[in-house]
């Protein structure tokens, strides 16, 4: 499941990154320094889960956990902050859980591990055993669920699929996949599917070709002039 760290302190995000690490089956997407950037970063990456700081600059977690919670379906939201004394408002916006700082790693695991049922994540586990795809490993065959994939490329005779943690080589086609995901994948070119979950920024350059840059990865990917339209607009981009 995608996480999304939302704290003004930069050591209390880098904390609960490094607390979050080990837990298996999520994932730490991004980071957002106070309300306004959260709710981007909402729309952007369409995260499962929001650790979420209630005395925040500019707009506090309660308002925004409020914002998030009028969706059809939102976030789990799990208040981590020091005060005590916010709990019964926060209840108000039915949180997944109330962690008080300093967080342990136990006591964020045990939130974690207890989602409520009408939020994004838990769909998600539900959908997970029929978004996976399967590929070779030496003899071994693995399986890996659409959402740790970033991008999809044509290599010769084969596609190469680019996830978190490495790389390998599809007999799938790129029209296969598309079908197959329609809602996710996004063409960018005749040769590259992304999942827009990673989508981070469209840019452009000096000589008039655009780039989709992604979170969690350094390449920038190409994006053609006959896609630029519609990656727009699957993307929901202002195409002014």
């Amino acid at each position: 499941m995608k996480v999304l760290i939302v704290d003004d302190e930069p050591l209390a995000r880098a904390r609960l990154r490094r607390l979050l690490g080990p837990i298996s089956g999520f994932s730490c997407v991004g980071e957002a320094h106070n309300s306004q950037q959260a709710l981007t970063m909402c729309r952007q990456l369409q995260p499962d889960v929001l650790l979420l700081d209630i005395a925040m600059p500019g707009g506090d977690g309660l308002q925004l956990a409020a914002t998030l919670a009028s969706q059809a379906l939102p976030p789990a939201i799990i208040f981590v902050t020091a005060h005590p004394q916010h709990a019964l408002d926060a209840y108000q916006v039915c949180p997944a859980d109330y962690i008080l700082k300093p967080v342990s790693a136990e006591r964020l695991a045990a939130a974690l591990a207890r989602l409520g049922n009408r939020t994004r994540a838990h769909i998600g586990r539900q959908a997970a055993a029929d978004e996976t795809i399967s590929y070779q490993l030496g003899s071994a065959t693995r399986q890996i669920g659409l959402s740790k994939v970033q991008y999809f490329s044509a290599d010769s005779k084969y596609v190469r699929m680019v996830f978190e943690d490495g790389e390998a080589l599809l007999e799938l086609s790129l029209n296969q996949l598309q079908q197959r995901f329609p809602e996710q994948l996004v063409r960018i070119h005749r040769s590259t599917l992304i999942n827009k979950s990673y989508f981070s920024a469209l840019r452009s350059t000096a000589d008039g070709k655009h780039y989709i840059e992604l979170f969690a990865l350094d390449d920038r990917l190409e994006v053609s002039r006959r896609a630029l339209g519609q990656v727009k607009e699957a993307l929901k981009l202002n195409r002014s």
